[in-house]
């Protein structure tokens, strides 16, 4: 399952930052974070819960990058 999400982050190197840290996150398969367009995109792994992935995913990338956001409205 594939799902986009807005994102809010100041640089395209925070944007890099916070895509490898989804990409380590479990039951994420592959991620992109398009700066221009301020989106993450991620595709999930079969069976997994994208809100609770998210939730970790959210975590992670503010361990890197703590005044980013990732919108899962």
């Amino acid at each position: 399952m594939r799902k986009s999400y807005r994102i809010e982050v100041d640089c395209p190197n925070c944007a890099n930052e916070m895509e490898e840290a989804a990409r380590r996150t479990p039951g994420v398969k592959d991620v992109s974070v398009n700066f221009m367009a301020l989106k993450m995109s991620v595709d999930f792994e079969e069976g997994r819960d994208p809100a609770d992935v998210m939730e970790e995913v959210r975590r992670n990338c503010k361990r890197v990058e703590d005044d980013c956001e990732i919108f899962v409205d």
